[in-house]
Order: structure tokens, then sequence, then C-alpha cells
């Protein structure tokens, strides 16, 4: 039984392991995204999540605890200046781990862990759908907010203007050449009544 056995051996002894943890690190600070066996993958999270915890906060113990850990001086700055302030705003889970198949010498399960702030890209034209908890005695059917109300109303005003402002060009077309009808009659009756007047004269 392996009651309160924290950890993988990874078949090393415990010197060895923290060399293996500390050079994973270092690849994986520097490239963001490293391929390893699963054991190790899995090791290596629990190993360098509680490092990029620690530099989120910049201050000189920090700094102190992470480079006893570490024992490299550019990891440590990178960790503070890049990827610490990069994961500000992500409260833990700052790697990822994903199976890629088994390796072909030996058959050990492959897999790729990398930073999630550093590879987190969303696919082209797919926005992403906010997510609704559900929650006791709320229907399941979206409700319509004040705003939507409002914006709604104020478009269909628009409409009701646009419109009577259509109605109100048609009525005064229609007057227009109501009254252009009406001169180019009179014009016509006074012509007839001219050229009546001339021929009596003859």
């Amino acid at each position: 039984m392996r009651h309160k056995v924290k950890g993988r051996k990874l078949s090393r002894t415990a010197s060895h392991r923290k060399a293996t943890m500390r050079a994973l690190t270092t690849a994986l600070v520097k490239e963001h995204r490293i391929v390893t066996t699963v054991a190790k993958a899995k090791e290596l999270r629990r190993f360098v999540e509680p490092l990029i915890t620690r530099a989120k906060e910049d201050t000189h113990h920090n700094r102190k605890e992470v480079f006893s850990s570490l024992q490299d001086k550019n990891t440590v700055s990178l960790l503070f200046d890049e990827v610490g302030p990069k994961s500000k705003d992500r409260p833990g889970g700052y790697t990822r781990v994903i199976k890629i198949g088994h390796r072909q010498g030996d058959g050990a399960e492959m897999a790729v862990i990398e930073l999630v702030d550093y590879n987190d890209i969303q696919p082209e034209g797919k926005a992403t759908k906010k997510k609704r908890t559900r929650r006791a005695g709320k229907s399941n059917t979206p409700t319509t907010t004040n705003k939507e109300v409002e914006a709604t109303s104020v478009v269909e005003e628009q409409a009701a203007e646009e419109v009577e402002e259509a109605v109100e060009e048609d009525t005064t077309t229609e007057e227009v050449v109501a009254e252009e009808v009406a001169t180019e009659t009179e014009a016509s009756s006074e012509e007839e009544s001219t050229d009546e007047d001339s021929e009596e004269k003859k």
C-alpha cells in the first residue's frame, strides 16, 4: 500500500529527481512547451506550478525561494519578468498536459506539457459562449434585460418616425402633382380661349 507516499520516484535517487525537475523546468520556462513522458510531465506540473505562483509577486524573498529550488539565475529572472506577470489573472492551473501516444523505441507513453498563457489560442470565427449556471427557482429561458427593452423601444420609435416622414413626403408629392395638373389644365383652357378669340376676329 502507498498510503501518504507523495510523488513518483521516476527510477531515480532523490538528487537525480531534483536535477531532472530543474532541467525540465528550465526548458519549459524558456520554450513554453516541451515533449516528455506522461509520468515526468505530471510530476513536473507539481514542481513548477508553485514556483509560478511565487513568481506572480516579485519580492526579494520569493526570488530567493525560487532560486533555492532551481539554482539558475536566468530561469528565475525569466519566471519573474515574463511568466509571472503573464499568469497574474490566472488562479492556478498554469500548465496543460496533452497525451500524444507512445514512443517508438520503448513504448513509453508520451505527452506535451505547455504553459497555458502562451499556448491559449482561440479558433478563428468562433466566439466563446458565456457559461450559464443553473439556479434553483429560475427558468432555463433567458430573460430580457432593461437595456435590451430600452434598445428595442428606441428602434421601434425610429422606425415609426421614418414611416411618418415617408407618408408626409408622399402626401406632399401628391399635392405638388395635383397643383401641376391644375396649372396645366388652366394653361390649356387659356390657349383654347385665345384661339377661339382669334378665329372670331378673323
